[in-house]
């Protein structure tokens, strides 16, 4: 099973593992992992699952749609490198993927 490390805006590193398939905000509330509220329950209809995947782990996301980009709009502190947890689906190619939660939802 594919494994997600989160890191939360402290730097305290989790680590979970999750089926292919499984996005990393359901791997997230599963795990009650601290910072990813999820309150649309993955229907990117918001941004609390918001999140930063760490650099070498972008170019192997499939490209934000526009859905999760207007999203985004909603996201406190965006980045270059933010994401919405809830599009991204694990799988063995994404086996490692580092995100970060920011400070505030």
């Amino acid at each position: 099973m594919p494994k997600i490390t989160f890191v939360d805006a402290e730097g305290t590193s989790r680590d979970v593992e999750t089926k292919n398939g499984t996005s990393v905000m359901e791997a997230a509330v599963q795990n009650m992992i601290p910072g990813i509220d999820a309150d649309c329950g993955g229907a990117c209809a918001c941004a609390t699952c918001h999140v930063y995947v760490a650099a070498e782990w972008m170019s192997k996301l499939k490209a934000k749609d526009d859905m999760e980009d207007s999203m985004l709009d909603f996201a406190e502190e965006v980045q270059d490198n933010s994401r919405l947890s809830c599009q991204l689906l694990m799988s063995d190619e994404l086996d490692g993927i580092t995100v970060t939660t920011p400070a505030a939802q």
